[in-house]
């Protein structure tokens, strides 16, 4: 059934078409027969719940009038809050985002809205509602943007996490558009944001970005801890914070650590290291510091075993493969660092690759659903594709050596990595002359494929 015509309308077609009275269709409706009476009349105003009830006795499909509810009940009326917040949450419930539009725009004239938008957000994005939570903290921002409020800076947090995705470029304008908010942000609100912007730069290999937050993240967090320790009773703010205190502090020294060795630099990298392991000066010795504080010493000793091995103590190999196989979790990170090694140093490791051949089919296939450790494993999976890649070919394992590569090149393409696309080319151009023809229709195909994805998102940015 088409909305060519009022809910009402529709109501009393379908009513005659099916031959039902008043009472017939109250009981069809589960609805009592005065309340009937009052909505065929006019003399009530439907609830959301009410136009549920009476799609369903229509046999259509729930939400089916809702753009229709919006003109009739909502727009040109005086906006009831009442009214509109159960309307607003099951547009949620169904995903009709364009509901959910059409009503932000009845209400951002008035600011009086904004704060009840911001708490039904709030709600939304707790109940897992990413993409309806996105359109209120939005309209909340618009609303609010010549005020330079810290529920702008708030708001404009809340975007910048539902906007991280697969899509590397996205994930990097978000956060370049939220950076200049954190600092608006209060001061324990700061430190999971710098967070989260030091994870996001991070997965993007921005790593002068990541000094730069993270050197924010670690002043911030030791003027925090010091505070904590200067009064009687613990700042009830530091309880909504997901970590403990300590952790901002350590976390932030490991990043800029992590920074300044992807840069080449080991012996800082691993004098930040040193500093990080040192945790003798955290006084808590509550069970989750004791946690946290045990995965730092495992992470820095394990970082500083690598890095030695970046720097060329390739005697420390086997300690390493020892280390990270044992560590589900740390197999993909282990094998893409083994095999950087390999190719910066020439050497062999097949055996190593052998060893893990079950583990890294596994890797391939697998899917994962968190926003955070998708950026992550995707960004991993492709690094360690391009090392397979280089490995096989120059030792002219070709068949392996343009499986690796194609593998790469889709995945790249997929979350946008320009520098790894740039990359799996360069490397078939320099072997294209070894190339089968099946392997050069591929690469051809994988090509046009990031020419479209490119297209794409050009004409989302203008």
């Amino acid at each position: 059934m088409k909305n060519t015509t009022t809910i009402l309308g529709a109501l009393e077609q379908f009513s005659k078409q099916n031959g039902l009275n008043l009472s017939q269709l109250s009981k069809q409706a589960g609805l009592n027969t005065g309340t009937m009476s009052a909505i065929l009349h006019s003399q009530r105003v439907l609830s959301v719940h009410q136009l549920d009830r009476l799609t369903r006795a229509m046999n259509l499909p729930d939400g089916h009038f809702y753009e229709q509810y919006i003109q009739e009940n909502l727009n040109g009326a005086a906006p009831n809050w009442r009214r509109i917040k159960p309307f607003l949450y099951r547009c949620a419930e169904l995903d009709k985002l364009d509901c959910i539009k059409q009503i932000v725009n009845l209400l951002l004239d008035n600011p009086l809205y904004s704060s009840p938008l911001f708490e039904a957000a709030e709600d939304l994005i707790a109940q897992g509602k990413r993409m309806a939570a996105a359109i209120l903290y939005e309209s909340v921002a618009l609303s609010e943007k010549s005020q330079h409020s810290e529920r702008l800076a708030y708001c404009q947090f809340k975007l910048f996490l539902t906007r991280l995705g697969s899509d590397q470029e996205q994930n990097y304008q978000a956060a370049i558009q939220f950076e200049p908010f954190a600092e608006r942000l209060d001061e324990i609100d700061q430190l999971d944001a710098l967070k989260n912007l030091a994870d996001t730069y991070r997965s993007l290999r921005r790593w002068d970005k990541v000094k730069k937050v993270c050197i924010k993240l670690k002043q911030l967090a030791e003027i925090q801890y010091s505070l904590s320790h200067s009064r009687k009773k613990l700042d009830q703010g530091f309880v909504k914070l997901p970590r403990p205190l300590f952790f901002y502090v350590v976390f932030g020294n490991m990043l800029i650590s992590n920074a300044y060795y992807e840069q080449g630099d080991y012996k800082l990298a691993l004098q930040i290291l040193s500093e990080a392991a040192d945790l003798e000066w955290v006084k808590e010795a509550d069970k989750e510091t004791l946690y946290w504080k045990s995965l730092f010493q495992e992470w820095t000793q394990a970082n500083i075993l690598l890095t030695k091995l970046m720097a060329g103590d390739l005697a420390l190999l086997p300690e390493y493969v020892s280390y990270f196989e044992k560590k589900e979790n740390e197999i993909l990170t282990g094998l893409w660092n083994i095999m950087i090694v390999a190719n910066r140093y020439k050497i062999n490791v097949d055996h190593i690759l052998t060893k893990f051949e079950s583990v890294f089919s596994k890797v391939l296939e697998q899917e994962v659903n968190e926003i955070y450790n998708q950026q992550n494993t995707d960004n991993k999976l492709v690094g360690l594709l391009c090392e397979l890649a280089d490995y096989y070919l120059f030792r002219e394992d070709y068949e392996q050596g343009f499986k690796s590569l194609m593998h790469g090149l889709k995945k790249s393409t997929i979350i946008n990595n320009e520098s790894s696309i740039l990359r799996c080319m360069r490397l078939f151009e320099r072997f294209r002359n070894v190339a089968s023809a099946e392997s050069k229709v591929e690469y051809h195909q994988l090509v046009e494929m990031g020419d479209g994805h490119e297209k794409k998102h050009s004409v989302a940015r203008h």
